[in-house]
């Protein structure tokens, strides 16, 4: 069975856990809280492992994380107490690392190791949604600094077989991020954005598809919704590792006045 892959929003630092007795979150949140919720039971089989790239960890070269099972690294800023005290204690997945480490090397990038690194929150937020239980172990996959899209398209492609051996390859940022634009007013320009995103994202054609995703920064008001793209460049790799599959939007809501929305390549 080849799983699919993934592109997620991650949320607003820990928006989902923001209550200290554990109940839900505010209104806003709840539907990509579901979303989330229901990430492993919407694949055709549960992954033996997941591969996750962040939009919070850059490193010079793509870099993977090859600790077995690591601390939570808390960057974000000014929320309650409690939400420094978060738990999700998944075993890492050193030898999934390490089989990416050699797919890529193989496709001609040079990769670097970690071990040490906390896993960021765009690891940690979304999974204690989507994998409560912490039971899938878990590798975690770097950015390249110089965000390169096209090369991020490439990464991706590198990583495709593994969806073959049962992990699955999320990114994990935010299809708008923005975090100086908010409100209501934002919301018909965010839409038209989020819109032609949509359209170039599921273009049926894979060679379009990810030269016009690659070329994000043509379309209406790219930096208006990333003045740095940091937090886009994880569906590049989702879309480069999804192959030439079917491409669905399959979330899709509005939080902070932002059209925000979810991909399944593959």
């Amino acid at each position: 069975m080849t799983l699919p892959t993934l592109f997620i929003p991650h949320g607003g630092g820990p928006c989902f856990f923001m209550d200290p007795d554990g109940g839900p979150p505010d209104p806003m949140w709840r539907p990509m809280q579901a979303y989330l919720a229901g990430l492993i039971d919407s694949l055709p089989e549960r992954p033996t492992a997941i591969l996750l790239v962040s939009g919070h960890w850059e490193e010079d070269q793509v870099t993977v994380h090859a600790g077995d099972g690591q601390p939570l690294l808390f960057d974000y800023y000014g929320f309650p107490e409690h939400t420094y005290r978060l738990r999700w204690d998944a075993p890492g997945a050193p030898e999934v690392a390490m089989r990416a480490k050699a797919l890529l090397e193989g496709a001609g990038f040079p990769v670097g190791v970690e071990r040490a690194r906390g896993w960021d929150h765009g690891v940690f937020i979304p999974m204690k949604v989507a994998v409560p239980g912490a039971d899938i172990p878990l590798a975690q996959l770097s950015l390249r600094k110089d965000l390169d899209p096209a090369a991020h398209v490439a990464i991706g492609r590198a990583l495709a077989s593994l969806r073959d051996e049962g992990v699955l390859i999320v990114g994990s940022g935010m299809s708008f991020h923005n975090l100086r634009a908010r409100g209501p007013q934002v919301t018909p320009v965010a839409d038209e954005w989020d819109a032609a995103l949509i359209d170039a994202v599921t273009d049926p054609d894979p060679a379009r598809r990810a030269a016009r995703v690659a070329a994000w920064d043509q379309l209406p008001h790219a930096r208006f919704a990333h003045p740095r793209e940091e937090h886009l460049l994880p569906l590049m790799v989702a879309l480069g590792a999804g192959g030439d599959g079917p491409v669905v939007a399959d979330y899709r809501d509005h939080v902070m006045g932002w059209g925000v929305s979810g991909f399944k390549f593959g």
